[in-house]
């Protein structure tokens, strides 16, 4: 369905659920709040509030399956799949739609973020008044800055002005509006923000899951690589609004801020506080193990409280605060049949919707594309990253949806048990050729191999309809009991959104830019500390089986002498993959065009194992995203001052 804008002005007083932290029990205590008035961050209780919807906001943007779309849809990571409506096709850029103001969902951001950024200036100007400690006034600036780093990314120059004056609080209504420049919001707002917040933000979160130290120097060594490249422009991509040239205001060059990207990103690896690398890939992700010690930000959920939870425990919305980004990505499953005769007489559906990590709520809106599985996860044996992040082993539940049968006949007309593998996506091209025309009663047109009782598909055979499953951001329940659980529910589980992992990748990147090097954290020695942890399994996640092996030494011998940026970002998708880097990471690196300019996948009606491949038009202007349709309606301006307020390629 094609969304429907929420005007939100940039310009207006802060208009949102306020929440309370309690000192005593180390949570975010949230209780409704409609407003805020001037005179409430003038008190302590006032600011506390403040900040603690800075945490909340993240749960409109992180988590948000639009939001989610433009981060992936469009990249060589994903394409739109079966049932995508125009939010999605128009991000592809392949044709089936046109990326729009009105199309694309950077709204999203764009909406959240800017009432954030009023609350956090609302907290920094009144903090003297309430006697709030310096430490507290730096989690607004963390937040403000982190906002204006996502906006600036994804828009180009944006408003530092809401109102009342550069980087003011504003507390009345405003409906005209100044896009600062690039370097403007940069050096104006993030970096002076984030060198305050490393300066005066806690080695361990005030709160559970709170900003850290560690935590603002990833984003200030990250703002630094970004803006690095966005000063050297090595492909000559356009920026809006237009500068006389790429100079810096504080009158350092790219190589300044590429090294002071890879001080800041050793400094934080070298100083992690409380943070650290999990022992395995399979740790950093599974749900049980949530909110461990790797992330250092993430939007969070909870499953005891609806309140807390910010979305209904049994039904999701389809819209934020839900955590439902996984559903984008999850295929209709629940249309695999297997038979309880031998003749398939009687048909029954044997993976049936569950709220468990490897399933999850179908929506068959994005896909990965047949590239992902054959060249991004290209290792499959030694790196356990693709195992990690796929769910490629359909196993039978249908005992869990009420269903008696002790087993079901399944491919080859073999029996299949509770729990048995019911569909198979290969990571490799089989030897034998798949036969795609028997047992045809499995009702989505998968094949059969010799000897096998799962249904098979091979990476050259997925589709916009049938492909593996996205077990990374599944939803996980500790209240489903014997049955399904709550399947429709958003998850309640955290969206991540920063990892400790990253600072590896970004001094490599620097590294790799230029930057001088200390000893033991070349590009190579960071690149393979994360490829060395690639190579320790634990378990077997589609196998459903441990597997305690050790192939670092395999996976780090095979890494090349020489680190490029093509190979950094070759690392970023098979560690990343699906988390909503990609457009960001291909953007930043002037490498769209390059990587996302085609891209192969099957059709999408069922049986449709012949790949096509799709040519996409990235022009330049396609390196930023348009203002919202939303945000230019409300504002009272001249329409010759709406169109110089947008971005090029999209007036």
């Amino acid at each position: 369905m094609k969304h429907i804008c929420n005007i939100k002005l940039i310009g207006t007083a802060v208009v949102m659920t306020a929440f309370l932290i309690t000192a005593c029990s180390n949570i975010l205590d949230e209780q409704s709040r409609a407003t805020y008035d001037p005179n409430f961050f003038k008190t302590e209780k006032g600011i506390e509030g403040g900040l603690t919807s800075m945490y909340a906001h993240l749960r409109y943007i992180y988590g948000n399956g639009y939001y989610y779309n433009i981060c992936e849809t469009g990249t060589d990571e994903m394409t739109y799949a079966q049932s995508a409506d125009e939010n999605f096709k128009s991000a592809d850029l392949s044709g089936a739609a046109s990326l729009t103001a009105s199309t694309c969902r950077a709204d999203v951001l764009w909406n959240a973020a800017f009432p954030n950024i009023n609350t956090a200036s609302g907290i920094i100007e009144n903090a003297s008044s309430a006697n709030i400690s310096d430490a507290l006034v730096a989690e607004a600036r963390f937040f403000r800055a982190f906002d204006y780093f996502m906006l600036v990314q994804t828009f180009g120059g944006v408003p530092l002005d809401l109102g009342s004056g550069e980087l003011k609080f504003n507390t009345s209504t405003v409906r005209t509006s100044v896009r600062n420049t690039v370097p403007e919001v940069y050096t104006k707002a993030i970096f002076s923000d984030l060198l305050t917040a490393v300066d005066n933000l806690p080695e361990t979160g005030r709160v559970a899951g709170g900003a850290t130290k560690t935590l603002a120097r990833l984003y200030l060594a990250k703002a630094y690589l970004t803006y690095g490249w966005w000063l050297e422009n090595p492909n000559s991509i356009p920026t809006y609004p237009t500068c006389d040239s790429r100079t810096d205001p504080d009158g350092h060059d790219a190589q300044w801020y590429f090294q002071q990207a890879y001080n800041i990103a050793t400094t934080a690896i070298d100083n992690p506080g409380s943070f650290g690398l999990q022992s395995t890939y399979y740790d950093v992700n599974v749900a049980t193990n949530d909110r461990n010690n790797e992330i250092l930000l993430y939007a969070d959920h909870t499953q005891n409280s609806e309140l807390y939870n910010g979305g209904s425990l049994t039904y999701g919305s389809g819209s934020s605060p839900d955590n439902f980004a996984s559903w984008m990505v999850t295929w209709n499953y629940t249309n695999i049949r297997s038979a309880i005769t031998t003749d398939w007489s009687n048909v029954i559906s044997s993976v049936q919707r569950e709220a468990a990590q490897p399933l999850g709520r179908p929506w068959t809106r994005m896909c990965p594309t047949i590239g992902v599985i054959e060249n991004t996860f290209n290792d499959k044996a030694n790196d356990s990253r693709f195992d990690g992040t796929f769910t490629t082993t359909f196993r039978g539940n249908w005992q869990k949806g009420g269903s008696t049968a002790e087993f079901v006949y399944n491919a080859n007309n073999m029996k299949v048990y509770e729990n048995g593998a019911i569909l198979t996506f290969l990571g490799e091209e089989p030897v034998t050729a798949i036969d795609y025309t028997t047992n045809t009663g499995n009702n989505i047109g998968v094949g059969t191999l010799p000897g096998r009782s799962d249904f098979v598909v091979s990476p050259r055979g997925i589709s916009r309809i049938v492909y593996p499953g996205f077990w990374k951001l599944g939803p996980y329940r500790t209240d489903n009991g014997t049955g399904l659980g709550q399947p429709n529910a958003g998850s309640t589980r955290p969206f991540n959104i920063a990892k400790f992992s990253e600072l590896y990748f970004i001094a490599a990147e620097a590294a790799v830019k230029g930057a001088t090097t200390v000893s033991g954290k070349s590009a190579r020695e960071l690149i393979n500390v994360i490829r060395a942890r690639a190579g320790k399994w634990n378990w077997d996640n589609n196998g459903n089986i441990a597997k305690n092996e050790d192939y670092s030494q395999a996976i780090t011998d095979a890494t090349p002498a020489q680190i490029t940026i093509d190979y950094i970002l070759d690392e970023r998708s098979r560690e990343y993959y699906g988390e909503g880097y990609r457009w960001y990471d291909l953007v930043r690196t002037q490498e769209l065009n390059k990587y996302a300019g085609s891209y192969e996948i099957c059709g999408k009606n069922y049986g449709d194992h012949t790949p096509v491949t799709v040519s996409r038009t990235i022009d330049s202007y396609l390196y930023l995203r348009p203002i919202p349709q939303g945000q230019l309606d409300g504002m009272e301006m001249t329409t010759d001052e709406k169109t110089a307020y947008q971005n090029p390629g999209y007036k």
